[in-house]
């Protein structure tokens, strides 16, 4: 077993507020233990974990390449996650930091930060580049998730 599939994070469920361990790697989509409600899927990524965590997720992956010190990634982020606790079950959202994480930079050939990658099945789908606000944040994702997410 990897690390990857050893770590969780614990999620609260928005519908019923029961708390579920959400593992990093896992086949479907993350669901509440007691109501079955879709959860909130982020992760923080490391270059040795990304192949398992991102590539072979069946859910579409919105990558987040950013750094502590990043001002605008510190802005963009709360944005993002609420994003993806609206978008759950539909969307796994993976954080990676680029200071610690180049083989990812280098991937997707980062330049500047905060950089998002919308992924499929290991496939780019879109890239944006700098912090938007979250009603563009959530206007550039639905254009480009697939239909019914």
């Amino acid at each position: 077993m990897t690390a990857a599939t050893q770590k969780a994070t614990t999620v609260e469920c928005r519908n019923c507020g029961a708390k579920n361990r959400v593992p990093a790697v896992a086949e479907g989509t993350p669901r509440c233990g007691k109501c079955g409600t879709p959860l909130r899927w982020v992760v923080d990524a490391t270059d040795a974990e990304f192949h398992a965590v991102v590539d072979e997720s069946s859910l579409p992956v919105l990558v987040d390449v950013w750094a502590p010190w990043c001002g605008p990634c510190r802005m963009v982020s709360p944005a993002l996650e609420k994003l993806a606790g609206e978008l759950a079950g539909h969307l796994k959202l993976v954080k990676v930091n680029a200071d610690d994480n180049p083989t990812v930079s280098r991937r997707f050939e980062v330049q500047s930060i905060p950089t998002l990658v919308l992924l499929d099945h290991g496939e780019v789908v879109d890239k944006q580049i700098g912090a938007l606000p979250e009603n563009r944040l959530r206007s550039w994702l639905e254009s480009k998730l697939p239909a019914g997410a």
